[in-house]
């Protein structure tokens, strides 16, 4: 089991990115969650499998349809046994 935590910049508010991030996860059987974060960018926690964690990343670089993504980030981190796959709210005082 891996983890990987994604920042995405570009046009990525408004597109519907967290619903699809949800929808693609779901499919794939990746567990974590997705949030807009107050400066426009998209941050996602990932856990599962390699391969299928790969798949997400990689599903993130492009975005659904309307999205237009100029960069991802992605950090490694310790798997935290994660289940399931949610959209969280935008943080307060980021």
């Amino acid at each position: 089991m891996i983890r990987r935590r994604v920042v995405v910049s570009g046009d990525v508010h408004g597109v519907f990115f967290r619903d699809s991030c949800r929808r693609t996860a779901d499919g794939l059987g990746v567990a974590g969650w997705v949030r807009n974060l107050p400066d426009g960018t998209v941050e996602a926690v990932c856990e599962g499998e390699p391969e299928r964690v790969r798949r997400l990343v990689d599903w993130a670089h492009e975005g659904p349809p309307l999205a237009t993504v100029d960069a991802v980030s992605v950090r490694e981190e310790e798997p935290e046994g994660l289940t399931g796959f949610e959209i969280r709210p935008t943080p307060a005082g980021f």
